[in-house]
């Protein structure tokens, strides 16, 4: 059969749509008709069954068929963060391309691991101050106003004042802060807590039985500044410090005590100063313990509102010693049975350092400056008070006098030889840091104030026409020896009776250091007729 007549068979053969397995297929080779058939045919092209894409109809098919019995394979092209890869075993491996930019240095990295079957990434959380909001398409974070420094703990809530604190951090109260159940710890080496103003920044709890501010083994400087403070518990009190060298201070500027059942005790420390402060209501007794190298000044205070009590503003406490000066100025007002301090003389080291200067102090609102209940333990006349231009309280008048009560005859053994003035009993009065040690000598016992007045009124009786020298003298203690201080001299007049007196009037200043002391003499100048000091004569010593 020739090549032509096969071509021509097959154009005139019966047309078919179909192929059945037992179908034979012509195939010529090297001019030589074979027959194969269709079932062996599949076989070799190793075709089983149908082709055809499955799954959902919705989903991009592998196998792309634009018409029937067109078959096409689609190829995988890798696209953004996918990459497509063959392995050695010919499988296509389809994997994510994810990493964490930038190194550990530059941050925490978002994805937790990225070799895993389920890469996971973290959350974004809100801290303080800020809040997080997520819609469909966004987060949004947002951030409220602060300015925090490297050297500034910004304080929202008790716990960033909870456990131990940095000395090297100031801790700013951004808001009224309510501590129940947190007690601050002020560290070894201090701790400084301030604010934005009264009404603003404050710590405030109302537990019973709670310290605010406490320490263990000792603690150092406490700096506090505008803000308040209130505790207002049963038993409660704002402080408990003990100072862990003695030379620590605590420093309050510009901070209001509201309604504290107590203020508590500071134990050995270096000072204290308040500057700006003010005290409502509550019983806001502040108690001194303990050795004090330094002192404690008030500037500027002031007390209102106080709930009534068998209390003082400040007391002293075990072993309370201060060796300078306890200082205040402060305006208050007291209740009925209250107290403005409650110190004792043995409680300071050193004279005329219990200084209260310009204070105004009323109770009920009505000053009555004899009223004993508000220093019940200490009066002005005391060698260590210094009080001064108070309203409503008394004040430290240094000086005395002292007094002729019952005459005595001088006796004058030599002409212009200076004899003390004698007399049967001097008087002394209203003796503030000075005492009477003999006769008629005021003898000064502080060491303030240094200048002194000396204001003399004497009438002596003597014979008629004599002169007489009245010296005031003063015992130099430091020296060990006397100082004339003033002569004046004055001849005796005769009056009608038989009395020859001649009248001395004197008013001069001087300085006296501790255990210094005056006294009159007398000298008869050119005889030795003996003087006597008529009775009601005095001399007084006053700080100028």
């Amino acid at each position: 059969m020739s090549c032509n007549s096969v071509a021509t068979d097959i154009t005139n053969a019966v047309k078919t749509t179909t192929v059945e397995t037992t179908d034979i297929l012509a195939l010529v080779r090297s001019s030589t008709l074979y027959g194969v058939t269709f079932s062996n045919f599949q076989k070799s092209l190793g075709v089983t069954g149908q082709i055809k894409p499955i799954g959902s109809s919705t989903a991009v098919q592998i196998l792309n068929q634009p018409s029937t019995g067109m078959n096409y394979i689609r190829n995988l092209k890798a696209a953004q963060g996918i990459a497509i890869t063959v392995d050695a075993f010919d499988n296509i491996l389809v994997k994510t391309n994810l990493a964490n930019a930038g190194t550990s240095p530059d941050g925490a990295q978002i994805i937790v691991d990225s070799t895993v079957t389920q890469p996971l990434f973290k959350r974004i959380k809100a801290g303080n101050n800020t809040t997080i909001t997520e819609t469909g398409t966004s987060i949004t974070i947002n951030a409220g106003e602060f300015d925090e420094k490297m050297n500034q703990v910004i304080v929202y809530t008790s716990a960033e004042l909870s456990g131990v604190l940095s000395s090297s951090k100031s801790y700013f109260l951004d808001g009224l802060i309510n501590m129940t159940g947190v007690e601050i710890a002020v560290p070894t080496d201090g701790l400084t807590i301030s604010g934005y103003g009264f009404g603003i920044s404050g710590l405030f709890c109302a537990d019973a039985g709670y310290t605010m501010f406490t320490h263990s083994g000792g603690c150092g400087n406490l700096f506090i500044t505008r803000c308040d403070l209130s505790v207002t518990g049963t038993g409660s009190k704002v402080y408990d410090l003990e100072g862990a060298t003695g030379f620590e201070a605590i420093e309050t500027n510009y901070v209001n005590y509201n309604d504290c059942t107590s203020l508590g005790t500071i134990n050995g420390y270096r000072q204290g100063l308040e500057v700006g402060t003010g005290r409502f209501g509550g019983q806001p007794e502040l108690e001194l313990a303990g050795t004090w190298l330094g002192g404690y000044f008030i500037d500027t205070s002031i007390v209102r509102g106080l709930t009534d009590g068998a209390y003082t503003l400040f007391k002293a406490g075990a072993g309370f010693t201060m060796a300078s000066r306890f200082r205040s100025n402060m305006n208050l007002d007291l209740p009925a049975n209250a107290s403005f301090f409650d110190f004792a003389p043995a409680n300071f080291v050193n004279p005329s350092t219990l200084q209260i200067e310009g204070a105004i102090v009323t109770r009920n609102g009505a000053f009555d400056s004899t009223d004993a209940n508000i220093s019940p333990n200490i009066t002005r006349a005391d060698l260590v008070s210094s009080w001064a231009g108070n309203n409503g309280m008394t004040n430290t008048f240094v000086g005395g006098s002292i007094g002729v009560t019952t005459e005595t005859t001088t006796t004058i053994a030599v002409a212009g030889t200076f004899v003390d003035i004698a007399a049967t009993l001097w008087t002394s009065d209203d003796l503030q840091h000075f005492d009477n040690p003999a006769g008629g000598q005021l003898r000064h016992l502080g060491n303030a104030p240094l200048e002194y007045k000396v204001v003399a009124s004497f009438v002596i009786d003597s014979a008629s026409g004599d002169d007489l020298t009245l010296r005031v003298t003063k015992w130099d203690d430091s020296a060990s020896s006397f100082v004339t201080v003033l002569d004046q001299t004055r001849e005796v007049n005769s009056f009608q009776g038989g009395r020859d007196i001649a009248f001395f009037n004197i008013n001069i200043n001087t300085t006296l250091d501790s255990n210094d002391y005056i006294k009159l003499q007398v000298a008869n100048v050119a005889a030795t007729n003996d003087a006597t000091a008529e009775t009601d004569s005095y001399y007084t010593v006053e700080a100028r």
